[in-house]
């Protein structure tokens, strides 16, 4: 009962990097385009090219081992299933998008509802992916 087992945490994190890899996708290329597109523009900086778009496609796949990780550890105590998921999905997503978010959004004077959008589906996006994480976990 207390064994993790790593082989399902690399599954299930597979899983939930490729769903928050599809929503940062979706994300940045459809919902938020407009703006990523103007920002870029109006910091003179050039849009991100294809080393980056392969380093953060990596880390976010690493991103949802991690987030199965932490259901594996949590799980003992909160118990199996769709609630601790998005225990961990929002541990993670804290992290990432609350802290990361603002900090940087304050700091480039992101506008505040570019913010909020971010916020808001990033929430969704973790809890998504860390069920769907959670949902190829089994214990060792």
């Amino acid at each position: 009962m207390n064994n993790i087992n790593f082989g399902r945490v690399l599954l299930g994190g597979l899983l939930a990097g490729l769903v928050l890899n599809i929503g940062e996708f979706l994300l940045n290329d459809f919902v938020m385009a407009n703006e990523m597109k103007d920002f870029f523009a109006r910091h003179n900086v050039p849009e991100p090219g294809g080393n980056f778009i392969a380093i953060a496609v990596a880390l976010t796949f690493v991103l949802g081992i991690v987030i199965v990780l932490i259901y594996a550890l949590i799980r003992p105590r909160l118990g199996p299933g769709v609630k601790t998921a998005v225990v961990a999905g929002l541990i993670a997503w804290f992290a990432i998008y609350v802290y990361t978010g603002i900090i940087t959004g304050v700091l480039l004077s992101v506008p505040s509802n570019v913010i909020l959008i971010g916020l808001v589906w990033g929430l969704v996006e973790y809890a998504v992916a860390a069920i769907a994480g959670a949902w190829l976990y089994k214990e060792a």
